[in-house]
């Protein structure tokens, strides 16, 4: 985040609680990050090392999340902020919330790794999922820096990746249920692919979500459900 996006106060116990959270935020977009990259390698590589990594990760990630969360409800209450400080910590509330359910769905996919271990598992007959879960950290990476450097530009460039990576996953799904249907020795592990593959598409949901938060802060406009012609409008302005 920029620091001189952040007010100036008369206090500056208030100006080391605010950054203090604004670190803890970047703290824990970081954890989640690297537990995505951890949790996608440990699938493809049938990695069980790296599978119980992210798995250990995700307490830390919980622990986070109640730090933070408690941190901005005594702010809020003690300090009453106003304006952009106000904006920041409601919206710091809802994207710890997307974050950590960021690292639910990453601590999904490690378990799994780990519940197939003693299968027929092989990770080249995983590779139709590669691309989804390249689209899907790419837009993790994008709505963090996006937080990290306060700024909404590549607010929409996000959200139209959200629509590919939807896309992605609907043809993934069509695939599945052709190679199920034409061999029922296929259902297990169209299966495994299909849970996977639903964890990955709602981490694109999850990352769509922390930027529209960011704009919110930035902007003043909550986004959620507006067009993307009134998306453009907000962002240029």
């Amino acid at each position: 985040m920029d620091n001189k996006k952040i007010g100036q106060h008369i206090s500056r116990q208030f100006n080391a609680e605010m950054e203090d959270i604004r670190h803890k935020v970047l703290t824990m977009g970081g954890i989640v990050e690297e537990q995505i990259e951890q949790a996608s390698q440990a699938f493809m590589q049938c990695n069980l090392e790296l599978a119980e990594k992210v798995i250990q990760k995700d307490d830390q990630i919980d622990s986070l999340e109640m730090e933070i969360d408690q941190e901005c409800t005594e702010i809020l209450a003690r300090r009453q902020p106003a304006a952009f400080d106000l904006r920041m910590l409601i919206a710091t509330i809802k994207i710890i919330t997307d974050l950590e359910r960021i690292g639910d769905e990453a601590a999904r996919i490690a378990k799994m790794v780990i519940a197939l271990e003693k299968t027929d598992y092989y990770h080249d007959k995983y590779h139709e999922i590669q691309h989804l879960l390249d689209m899907v950290k790419a837009m993790l990476h994008s709505s963090l820096d996006c937080l990290a450097r306060l700024d909404a530009s590549n607010v929409v460039d996000i959200k139209n990746q959200d629509v590919k990576v939807d896309r992605e996953y609907g043809s993934i799904i069509r695939q599945l249920i052709t190679r199920m249907m034409e061999d029922p020795r296929n259902i297990t592990r169209a299966l495994d692919v299909l849970w996977t593959s639903r964890s990955l598409e709602r981490i694109g949901d999850h990352s769509c979500n922390i930027c529209e938060h960011v704009t919110y802060m930035v902007k003043g406009k909550d986004v959620r459900h507006i067009s993307q012609e009134e998306l453009e409008k907000v962002i240029s302005k």
